[in-house]
């Protein structure tokens, strides 16, 4: 059985502090990437990070030389500003080199649309290089799947679970155990009918037959 190595990737956009201390606050993780601007909610949290990934074309440079000063194990991978990737894009193959099985982002929702919707373009890359990762803040559990997944409701994240369409259609979406039951119903990007739904009891199946779902587990 495949060792499974935890990693927190922090990002550079938007953080509510409060939220990731309590968030990150009996969770352990094998391996915390800082990403750019990041570093900000990293030395709030008082993380020590195991890589510094980024071009730090909008980091803090106070911050930055903070961490350039300490004896830290952390790899440094600095990156020109012209390039292909994003720095969360490096920072994933950083976790993946590291030898990260599941990874949790945060930072990676709020400010600019494009970035989030890249991130979001992300979670697939790592879906497809067998990661189970997710996008983390204090609204919403954003993850990606192939397949059918269980949902409890004592350990959701919150009371609404969405699902969209990643892919150019989902086919045959069963939802049992739901407020809104579906059985074996298409849908294809444009459609908000899987917005919002709720458990009816302590637990809710989610499957379909063919396509990529992004599943939202959020609450007001």
């Amino acid at each position: 059985m495949k060792e499974e190595i935890t990693g927190l990737i922090v990002t550079g956009g938007p953080i509510d502090h409060g939220f990731a201390r309590e968030f990150i606050k009996g969770r352990t993780f094998d391996k915390i990437i800082a990403v750019d601007r990041g570093l900000n909610a990293v030395l709030h949290l008082e993380l020590i990070p195991d890589a510094i990934v980024g071009d730090f074309d909008s980091a803090d440079e106070q911050v930055l030389n903070e961490f350039k000063s300490r004896s830290l194990p952390a790899d440094w991978e600095i990156h020109k500003p012209e390039k292909d990737e994003t720095d969360t894009e490096l920072a994933i193959h950083t976790a993946l080199r590291l030898g990260c099985t599941r990874l949790i982002l945060l930072g990676a929702t709020g400010g600019r649309l494009d970035h989030f919707l890249g991130n979001l373009h992300l979670l697939y890359f790592a879906l497809e290089k067998g990661i189970d990762a997710a996008i983390v803040d204090e609204k919403n559990w954003i993850t990606v799947t192939k397949h059918g997944r269980t949902f409890e409701g004592d350990k959701i994240y919150g009371k609404y679970i969405s699902f969209l369409p990643l892919s150019e259609k989902v086919t045959g979406i069963t939802l049992t155990g739901f407020k809104y039951p579906l059985y074996k119903k298409d849908i294809t990007i444009g459609t908000s009918l899987c917005i919002s739904n709720e458990l009816t009891g302590p637990v809710g199946r989610m499957e379909f037959d063919s396509g990529i779902l992004v599943c939202v587990e959020s609450h007001d």
